[in-house]
This record gives structure tokens, C-alpha cells and sequence, in this order.
């Protein structure tokens, strides 16, 4: 039975069908009416002086509640999800044109919306996500591309509720799905010898300076020779967007913001002998298409005409040319911070995620070269 409190603040009980309810370990769930005036249950409170708190700070809200924001509340829980996405995405200034923003719309409209945008705001519950986040992985969405679009929905999500749409926290609980990548494929030397040899110039340009600095496509097709800054220093301040097709600020990182990677002989010669041969751009970019920049669908072209005329090779695309840097570098001892930052990464928890496997080192090496050092101490 439910045991009643004051007038207006509710109930508490369990819903088990335990001997004696007060001593099992099931939670309790408490009953109430939000300030819209709509009966609603919430459970998962442990204790009879938890479920007691929780109704005491509900009707002490609902009380303060004015009856024009309790129907303003209600009004916005009667939206959509997709009604809300067009009122929320022009808020969230800190989204760039350049990249956020054009990358949480494509989420929006090719994943989130087709499945759930009609639902109305009030109605969505963590199991509505959960159902979600099943769908995404029926539809055979990438572990961490689904990690990207749970994140954007929660975004929104939590915005309407913070603004009061819904009664209850409606991702509380919900498992961020857990992107865990695969071994990368790394191209040995000699295919990548091949490669530069059959390679259109641009595309060799481009390989060269992701073999060599690390860099990503869009950085790779940015490349500028006047951000040689020495003899062996490249700085990297911005990529050619995928989407827009033109400069913008680089992944991770604020507008003026850059890297510096290290420039390998190799690829600095590389830079002089396509600059002589085809000349630069007035911004001193050297890969340029027929509007101007090199980009991505360009790039693209190159790719499929080169990946057929090559032997196949399982796993290697574009993205393992970045890999190859990462190996060469971590393989020649320099360490996971330096790769890291020269890479680019958001943290270092993605390099080792990422070329964990790929470092030398084992705990019969580790103790050989420890040894060495302690030869003196013995």
C-alpha cells in the first residue's frame, strides 16, 4: 500500500512482492504531481528518507512554480524533438559554421529525426533512448559515429529538460555506447614507395605530408608552404573542410589555434620539388583545384583511380597513410605524448586506445633494459 504524507506532496511505496516491503533491498517509488499539475511516478530511491526528500523538494519547487511557467512548461514538452532541434541548434554559439554544427545537423537529419524526431518532448524517456541507441546499432552504425550522435541528441535532450519539458531526467542512466576501435591497418614502406610512384602529384603531395607529419586528409590538402616555420618544423593551421570545401580551423581546436609537427627532410623536399614544378597559390597553398582549393570529393576521385591500380591490400585506405606516421614514430621509441600532439588527438586516451599494440616493448624488454640501470645499484 502507499503511504501517504501531507496533502499535495504525494506517495512513496514499493512495488515488489517481498514479506516485508521496509527491510528488502528493492527501491522505492514515489508518486506526485508536477507543476503542470500531471500525476508522475519516479523510482530508483533507496531509502524511505531518500523517497520523502525527493517528494519534499518536488512540492517546494511546485509551490515556487508561477501557473504561467507551469503552462510555458507544458507548452514545450508538447513539441517534438524535431520542432525543438530548429529552435536549439542557432543557440549552441559554441558550435563553429566550420565544423560542430554542419557535423551534429547531418546526426539530426539522417539519424535522429527520421527515427524519433515526431515524438513528442514530454514523452521521451531513457528507454525511448535506449530503443534509440538499438535502432542506431541495427542500422549497423559505427560504435564510435554512434557515440557521436547519442552525444547530440543528449545535448538536446538535457536542454529541454533543464528548461522543464520533462519531468524526469530522460538519459539518466543511459549508457554512452562505447566506441572501442579495431587494429589499424598500417602500410608497410614498400607499398607506400608504390603508392607516391603511381599516385595523380596532388594525391602524392597530400600521402606525403600524412606519411610524414601525421597529418589528417583535410590538413594534408591544406598544405602551405609558408607554414614551413624551419628547417624541420611544420606548423599546421587549418584543413581544407570536408563539407564546405574550403579553409577552417583544425579538429579539436579553437580558430587561430595551431599545431606544430615535425617536417622530415623527406617531406620538406617533397614540398620544394611540387612548388618548382606546379607553383603555389597566392596564399601559398600548393594543392588547388578548379575553384581554388583541393577538395575533398577531388581527393576522393584520386583515390578510387589509385586504390584500383593497386594490388589490394586488406584494410589500408587514405586514413592508414596518418596510421603509418603513428607507427614510425612509436616504433622508433618517440613517446605516446609527443605522437599524441603532433597528431592532433583530443587526448592521449585515443592514441593508446588507438596504437596501443603498436609500441615496442614487453614486460621481458622492460625488465632487460631496467636491469641495465640497475647493474650500478647491485
Amino acid at each position: 500500500m502507499a503511504r501517504q504524507l501531507a496533502r499535495g506532496m504525494g506517495s512513496f511505496f514499493k512495488t515488489c512482492d517481498c514479506a516485508k516491503p521496509t527491510r528488502c533491498p528493492h527501491p522505492y517509488t514515489i508518486r506526485f504531481r508536477d507543476a503542470g499539475g500531471k500525476q508522475r511516478e519516479e523510482t530508483g530511491h533507496a531509502t524511505q528518507d531518500d523517497a520523502i526528500e525527493r517528494l519534499t523538494d518536488l512540492y517546494q519547487e511546485r509551490k515556487k512554480t508561477s501557473p504561467a511557467v507551469a503552462a510555458a512548461r507544458r507548452d514545450l514538452g508538447r513539441l517534438t524533438i524535431e520542432q525543438y532541434y530548429e529552435k536549439w541548434l542557432p543557440r549552441q554559439r559554441k558550435m563553429t559554421e566550420y565544423s560542430t554544427a554542419q557535423h551534429v545537423g547531418s546526426y539530426f537529419k539522417m539519424h535522429i529525426i527520421p527515427a524519433i524526431g515526431s515524438r513528442k518532448l514530454n514523452s521521451v524517456t531513457p528507454s525511448v533512448v535506449e530503443g534509440f541507441l538499438d535502432h542506431l546499432e541495427t542500422e549497423g552504425v559505427g560504435r564510435g559515429h554512434q557515440s557521436n550522435i547519442y552525444r547530440s541528441l543528449k545535448s538536446l535532450l538535457r536542454d529541454a529538460y533543464d528548461k522543464g519539458a520533462m519531468a524526469h531526467d530522460p538519459v539518466k542512466g543511459v549508457q554512452d555506447p562505447e566506441y572501442v576501435p579495431g587494429l589499424v591497418a598500417i602500410p608497410a614502406p614498400e607499398y607506400i614507395a608504390k603508392v607516391l610512384l603511381k599516385a595523380d602529384p596532388l594525391l602524392a603531395m597530400e600521402i606525403t605530408m600524412m606519411v610524414g607529419c601525421g597529418l589528417r586528409n583535410g590538413e594534408a590538402r591544406a598544405v602551405n608552404v609558408n607554414n614551413v616555420v624551419a628547417d624541420d618544423v611544420y606548423r599546421v593551421t587549418d584543413q581544407i573542410h570536408s563539407v564546405l570545401g574550403k579553409p577552417a580551423k583544425l579538429k579539436h581546436r579553437k580558430a587561430g589555434e595551431f599545431r606544430e609537427v615535425p617536417l622530415p627532410r623527406m617531406a620538406r623536399e617533397a614540398m620544394e620539388r611540387f612548388a618548382e614544378k606546379h607553383g603555389v597559390s597566392d596564399e601559398g597553398y600548393l594543392l588547388r583545384g578548379s575553384r581554388g582549393y583541393f577538395t575533398e570529393p577531388l581527393e576522393r576521385y584520386r583515390v578510387v583511380k589509385l586504390f584500383d591500380a593497386l594490388p589490394p591490400t586488406e584494410g589500408v585506405g587514405m586514413y592508414s597513410f596518418r596510421h603509418f606516421f603513428a607507427s614510425n614514430a612509436l616504433g622508433n621509441g618517440i613517446p605516446i605524448t609527443d605522437v599524441a600532439e603532433w597528431m592532433g588527438h583530443k587526448s592521449i586516451e585515443e592514441t593508446y586506445r588507438t596504437y596501443r599494440h603498436l609500441m615496442p616493448g614487453s614486460i621481458t624488454k622492460a625488465a632487460a633494459i631496467l636491469d641495465v640501470g640497475l647493474r650500478l645499484v647491485a
